[in-house]
């Protein structure tokens, strides 16, 4: 599929994550098979710009294109004001956050809180529009079915969005009080597939390439966008693109491919973040990868208490060499994702 001049290579996405679609998670996701990464989504308030956590969501350096960033605000000049602003730092594509769900985005009217105010969507909607076309770049949006099950109005949303100019729609199955309860719906995002011709994306819960199989086919979406499913599990991709297109199921990784491939991730992550931030963000992605492992419970909080990456790194080393490099990796069951 297309996202305004980009062809991308497969319609198997990773969906934005504050706090994980980081450069180096991002990188690793494409390299295991991602057709498109977005960003973690970054603040249109200029005061933020030079914060550290801004600045390290504003470097893209060694990703692979198109380069996609995501932006949340409520303020529309404020918001065009941000997407030249990250295309200038080198962003392909802008996508618009109008699905997060969190209390203190919603608070700020941002996010998905946004869906009750069809007027102001309009505004940023055609300020970040108009900001971005004389730069050649286009625009997408994320959002969720409405913001609760008596106030559906995703299609609605979706007709107003492809009249303004935007390029495609990332759909996630929740309204905003279901935040990441209960089971995804997929009913709202065909409807809005048979509303639209833009691309639509389809969101929440695909867990598995059976799921991803089957949410292309029952809503007509062209593409999928995967979430907290892929946490410590990116391989997810190349299995859902596998799968995809030939019907069959990749073997699972072995403990030595999880071994190469989580120790990879986390020398990049503590090259990104150096030594006393890396070694604190990466506990949280070392419990996603081994959490689901048998023997790993017990083991696993030991990792909390180590306090510099030399030393976490040996731990990892120690644990794997209890395994034999060429067994498949003997995970209890699939993380749920939304």
């Amino acid at each position: 599929m297309f996202i305004g001049p980009w062809s991308l290579p497969n319609p198997v996405f990773v969906a934005p994550m504050a706090g994980v679609t980081d450069r180096p998670y991002r990188k690793l996701c494409k390299t295991l098979g991602a057709g498109y990464a977005v960003s973690e989504m970054a603040a249109s308030n200029p005061r933020l710009w030079d914060s550290v956590k801004t600045s390290r969501r504003l470097d893209h350096e060694g990703e692979i294109d198109p380069i996609a960033v995501q932006i949340a605000g409520s303020d529309p000049d404020m918001m065009a004001e941000a997407a030249v602003f990250n295309i200038e730092k080198g962003a392909c594509i802008i996508d618009i956050n109008m699905g997060c769900p969190v209390k203190k985005v919603c608070n700020v009217a941002s996010g998905s809180a946004l869906l009750r105010d069809e007027d102001r969507i309009a505004r940023i909607l055609e300020a970040v529009v108009s900001a971005c076309r004389p730069m050649g770049v286009p625009v997408t949006l994320k959002t969720r079915t409405g913001w609760d099950r008596a106030s559906r109005n995703a299609v609605s949303v979706g007709r107003m969005a492809e009249d303004i100019g935007i390029a495609a729609l990332t759909l996630h199955g929740r309204t905003r009080c279901d935040l990441y309860l209960g089971q995804a719906e997929y009913d709202t995002i065909r409807d809005v597939k048979q509303a639209l011709t833009i691309p639509v994306i389809a969101n929440g819960d695909i867990d598995s390439p059976e799921k991803a199989k089957y949410v292309l086919e029952y809503t007509g979406a062209d593409a999928i966008m995967v979430g907290r499913a892929a946490q410590g599990r990116p391989w997810i991709f190349r299995e859902i693109s596998h799968y995809l297109l030939t019907g069959g199921h990749l073997p699972p990784p072995t403990y030595g491919e999880l071994r190469d491939c989580l120790l990879d991730h986390l020398e990049e992550h503590y090259r990104f973040y150096g030594e006393y931030t890396g070694v604190r963000s990466a506990r949280k992605h070392i419990g996603w990868y081994l959490s689901t492992m048998p023997d790993a419970l017990d083991w696993l909080p030991c990792i909390n208490e180590i306090g510099n990456t030399r030393d976490q790194t040996l731990a990892l080393q120690r644990w794997f060499d209890r395994h034999p490099p060429n067994e498949p990796i003997k995970a209890q069951t699939a993380r749920a994702q939304a």
